[in-house]
């Protein structure tokens, strides 16, 4: 094929990503559809690079340990997360060349949220509870870029970039946190971790991985152990922020009960959003007011 064929060919945008982990589902093309009108909305390519060698003879009983043994090798995983729907090559380098920052990360989220509905789906149907989903944070690299059918089918591209992740804002929110100081207390006994906190987390990857229902759920829940669990002389203002969360159970208890029956509302979704970043600000600031030695929480 001529290079002036290439170039006339319709160009697929994609995001792509490589974790230093096997992700689950086996290598090959899933296509993705719509769950009401079962149209093509992604593509996802998922492929193994640099596999350890598998051992087709197993041992019946453990053999001795080297005393410094060489690093396990690990297999490296890349997705790619193709939009069904092509475009010219014009309209594609215009798309790319346009991207800024929030631009950039919009387009990732879009691709995260197609490769963590594949995730979901393997974890369901092999009821395998270990399979996490995948966030930026933990990818080795992210891309963005643009190619034929053929090359983003095998994992290349035409015209791609790489984007970093911006630091700051993760900077920031570790420094307020002070995780260090939680984990020391966590591990020696002066602090324990709140079943709100785990349960604030799940909720939080539902909504980030666009699962609202199950969102939803899992807040209603959050909520009101966070409720029964905080004082308040966790913090300053703690006093403030349960009255804040206490108001706010009307809502959520909806919200719950709504998406038993179907997806939510724009305002059912905006209720859950609202309701979690309280939770999750009331959590911080117990976080951030720090751990006294006996094992409370500093106001």
């Amino acid at each position: 094929m001529t290079a002036r064929a290439v170039d006339d060919e319709p160009r697929f945008r994609f995001a792509q990503f490589e974790f230093p982990w096997a992700l689950g589902p086996d290598d090959g093309r899933y296509v993705l559809r719509d769950a009401e009108t079962r149209e093509p909305g992604q593509v996802l390519v998922l492929a193994t690079l640099g596999a350890s060698q598998r051992r087709l003879v197993r041992r019946r009983r453990p053999r001795s340990a080297a005393p410094e043994p060489e690093p396990a090798p690990v297999s490296t995983s890349r997705a790619t997360v193709i939009a069904a729907q092509p475009m010219s090559r014009d309209r594609a380098e215009a798309w790319l060349g346009g991207l800024g920052r929030q631009e950039a990360a919009d387009a990732l989220d879009e691709g995260l949220r197609g490769l963590n509905r594949a995730l979901r789906a393997h974890r369901v149907a092999a009821a395998d509870p270990s399979i996490n989903d995948a966030s930026r944070d933990q990818a080795l690299v992210s891309r963005l870029g643009h190619g034929s059918g053929e090359q983003v089918a095998d994992g290349r591209w035409a015209e791609a970039i790489e984007v970093p992740l911006d630091p700051r804002r993760r900077q920031r929110r570790i420094a307020a946190l002070r995780p260090q100081e939680r984990i020391a207390a966590l591990l020696g006994g002066r602090d324990q971790p709140l079943a709100c906190e785990e349960l604030a987390l799940r909720a939080r990857v539902d909504l980030r991985a666009g699962r609202p229902r199950e969102a939803a759920l899992q807040l209603r829940v959050a909520l009101e152990a966070a409720i029964a669990e905080l004082r308040p002389d966790d913090a300053g203002d703690m006093s403030r922020r349960l009255e804040e969360l206490r108001d706010r159970r009307p809502a959520v208890g909806a919200a719950a009960n709504a998406v038993l029956t179907g997806e939510p509302t724009a305002a059912t979704a905006q209720a859950i959003e609202e309701a979690l970043g309280r939770l999750e600000a009331a959590l911080r600031a117990r976080a951030a007011a720090g751990v006294r030695p006996e094992g409370q929480v500093e106001g």
